[in-house]
């Protein structure tokens, strides 16, 4: 990087930043000090997002009430534990593009997988396969293959994956729509990702949804890396479910609260399902009978009663969410991820690839990187980066994932990054 470059790259993060509207929310945030007392440069939000300062305070006051209310918190608390899910409806449903009847908070995101499998994944003799992405988060690969086993059918021919068809091994929309063309006749469910996480790439949900749903398949979405990053529209998008998780855009804390999304046109179906008595129609749900009668909407798929200590940080990290603005977000995740990614092409051409698509509509705030020629290098670049307080992602076998999230990362915590790198491949990459 010549000292030209140099200046000129700076200074336009200085503006970017500085005119940056969303930039106090940085303010709302504990940012983690290096070993020299510097704050980090934190690109892992993709992995763990980083706490809010009112999570602390908020966690409190439940305890709180706890101490001095003990049962009663459930109808007098400050935030009342018996409606407590209910608080977070309608940020949830904006942070997703939904109606608020349409989502839920309950339980961690696999277990949200498989209670939808249960009422979305009905494989018959002639319509028993799943389709997947080849490389999906494994979690989801153990719960399909465990579903698909369940209803008596062997994987090796139910489990149909999607390869890469593109350089770094993306997938084209045409494989996809091609894909549910060929073997839509006999797939009972497509559950893709709206981010997949080693690439980088999102997926536009609607044409993959309106394409199988046109083949008589149910459609699911995992958006572990997709909620609180790219700006959804899951009601319009009109899929049958979608899960996700809260502890990494949604800065809800490790293990959080994930979330569910059941679209209105399922709202009331006598669908079958595991029930739970927090599912139960709320009119009678104190009424102690046996039979169960759904609760309408997304509520209806609830098992037990709300982890209200682990819903507090949920509460408050959506509430920025809620201030913010999902619109908002994104068009400075655009910006600062386009800054991102043209100072690595430019400045770093010969040391890293770019294996995220480029085009804006394909990816959210996360690049995939890998070291170029040297793959073993890959990891000492790694441990580079962080022992100069600049927090990335590691994923087997040789990618390093950074995410500059909109809420906290600034267009100057890029430029670090590539200063890091820089020194790095000028050192002999060691």
């Amino acid at each position: 990087m010549t000292h030209a470059n140099l200046a000129a790259a700076e200074a336009l993060a200085l503006q970017l930043d500085t005119n940056d509207p969303l930039a106090s929310f940085r303010d709302e945030f504990l940012i983690p000090r290096h070993a020299d007392g510097s704050e980090q440069i934190y690109f892992c939000g993709n992995s763990l997002g980083l706490q809010p300062r009112a999570t602390r305070a908020a966690l409190i006051d439940e305890l709180d009430d706890w101490r001095n209310l003990a049962v009663e918190a459930h109808f007098r608390g400050k935030h009342p534990w018996m409606p407590y899910h209910e608080l977070v409806r309608e940020d949830l449903a904006a942070v997703v593009g939904a109606l608020p009847g349409e989502v839920v908070a309950m339980n961690s995101l696999t277990v949200n997988l498989h209670l939808m499998m249960v009422s979305f994944y009905r494989p018959t003799a002639e319509r028993s396969a799943i389709l997947i992405e080849k490389n999906a988060f494994p979690s989801d690969h153990h719960a399909v293959e465990s579903q698909i086993r369940f209803h008596g059918y062997d994987p090796a021919r139910a489990l149909i994956e999607l390869e890469g068809d593109e350089a770094n091994g993306t997938i084209s929309q045409d494989a996809i729509l091609r894909a549910i063309d060929e073997h839509g006749s006999r797939i009972a469910l497509v559950l893709l990702p709206g981010v997949q996480y080693l690439t980088g790439q999102a997926f536009d949900l609607a044409p993959i949804t309106n394409a199988a749903h046109r083949k008589g398949c149910r459609v699911g979405f995992d958006l572990a890396h997709a909620a609180g990053n790219l700006h959804l529209q899951l009601h319009d998008a009109g899929c049958d479910f979608a899960v996700w998780c809260s502890y990494k855009y949604l800065n809800s804390g490790p293990g959080a609260v994930a979330g569910c999304f059941v679209h209105e046109r399922h709202a009331r179906a006598d669908l079958p399902r595991f029930a739970g008595w927090w599912g139960h129609d709320q009119a009678s749900r104190f009424q102690m009978r046996p039979e169960f009668i759904p609760a309408a909407g997304a509520d209806g798929w609830q098992l037990s009663n709300p982890p209200i200590l682990a819903l507090a940080p949920v509460r408050v990290a959506l509430a920025m969410f809620r201030h913010a603005g999902m619109a908002a977000l994104r068009a400075k995740s655009e910006t600062l991820t386009a800054y991102f990614d043209a100072l690595i092409r430019r400045e770093l051409a010969g040391t890293l690839d770019i294996i995220t698509p480029q085009e804006t509509n394909r990816r959210g705030c996360q690049l995939s990187l890998r070291v170029k020629g040297l793959r073993d290098a890959g990891r000492a670049l790694f441990d580079h980066l962080h022992a100069r307080g600049i927090v990335v992602d590691w994923r087997e076998p040789d990618v390093i994932r950074a995410a500059p999230t909109p809420l906290y990362n600034r267009h100057l915590d890029c430029l670090r990054f590539v200063r890091a790198v820089r020194e790095w491949a000028a050192h002999g990459k060691a």
